[in-house]
């Protein structure tokens, strides 16, 4: 009997050991994901634009085809990347934020630049006999698309997040923390994702199935704000990239030890509040119109890049 009490209370004492490790990475996970919340919203915001136009059918397996491949980055190329960096190279853990934080710059300004010479002109300039993907062929390249914006962006929150981590905290727990943010951030995203882009379907079914006149009501208004919406969450979107991308390279040049643009945006935002929601705002103007900057800078050089590396593959073809 006196066995049975001893192992009960080593039991008792095991529980209490995993419990406060789980509240330990549950809490370590949540500080983390708070301080990746940028590249977050970021996140969320760009993605329904790679399923706009489609067929209502192909929508949701759109969604899951890009979820299904960011829970893959995130978990198995990432994350054990990211234990691998920590342990033996952390200096270069500045140097990836701000390349990626130039990419979501030049993503971003693209954009910009796009709305203000249409993309068609465009096409049109760069091949006057330029002809439309069918339908699988623009599902497969918006796909690709989406996988390799959100490969950067999600390469960014675990990077932020693993540099919110708790330095002093063993390589078996930072992974245990990286895992659960890279779970619940995948399904956070993509959950609403798939919520945002079914919603005019949803208003479509109320507007013609409602039981009540309030419901079709409700349906019909959903059905007319979509549009508006999904162009206000691309506007969303494009501010965030410009906004996370700047205030990544900002913040990683002060850690390796450029202060002048960290200092120069503390000074301007302190000058138009000490602190608060103003202060938080000003500094998230300046750093996105460092964003705007630095991607209008990187667009000839990406573009001289890319028609390089295509006159290669042509050359190599003939």
């Amino acid at each position: 009997m006196s066995g049975l009490l001893a192992l009960l209370d080593d039991v008792a004492a095991i529980a209490k050991v995993a419990s406060a490790s789980i509240d330990d990475i549950l809490g370590q996970a949540a500080k983390a994901g708070t301080k990746a919340a940028g590249a977050v919203i970021d996140d969320a915001a760009v993605t329904p634009k790679y399923v706009h136009g489609f067929a209502a059918a192909r929508e949701l397996p759109i969604v899951w085809k890009i979820a299904r491949a960011s829970a893959f980055n995130k978990l198995v190329i990432l994350l054990p990347a990211a234990l691998i960096l920590s342990v033996f190279a952390p200096w270069l853990i500045p140097w990836f934020l701000i390349l990626g934080g130039l990419y979501l710059c030049y993503e971003g300004a693209e954009k910009v630049w796009h709305w203000l010479v249409p993309h068609d002109t465009l096409a049109k300039i760069k091949d006057p006999e330029h002809t439309p993907l069918d339908a699988a062929h623009l599902e497969e390249q918006r796909v690709k698309g989406a996988i390799k914006t959100d490969f950067i962006l999600s390469a960014e929150i675990m990077t932020i997040a693993l540099a919110s981590t708790d330095p002093t905290a063993g390589l078996w727990m930072k992974a245990a923390v990286l895992g659960v943010i890279a779970v619940v951030i995948t399904v956070a995203v993509y959950g609403a994702v798939a919520l945002i882009v079914k919603a005019d379907d949803v208003g479509l079914h109320l507007a013609e199935e409602g039981r009540t006149s309030f419901g079709r009501r409700l349906g019909v208004a959903i059905v007319k704000g979509m549009p508006g919406f999904m162009t206000g969450l691309t506007i969303v979107g494009t501010a965030a990239m410009l906004w996370v991308g700047g205030n990544i390279v900002v913040h990683a040049l002060h850690e390796i030890g450029w202060h002048l643009p960290y200092d120069t945006v503390k000074s301007l935002a302190g000058a138009v509040s000490e602190g608060g929601f103003l202060n938080w705002l000003a500094t998230a103007v300046l750093d996105g119109i460092i964003g705007v900057v630095l991607g209008l800078l990187l667009m000839p050089v990406v573009g001289a890049v890319m028609g390089a590396l295509g006159k290669k593959d042509d050359a190599a073809a003939h």
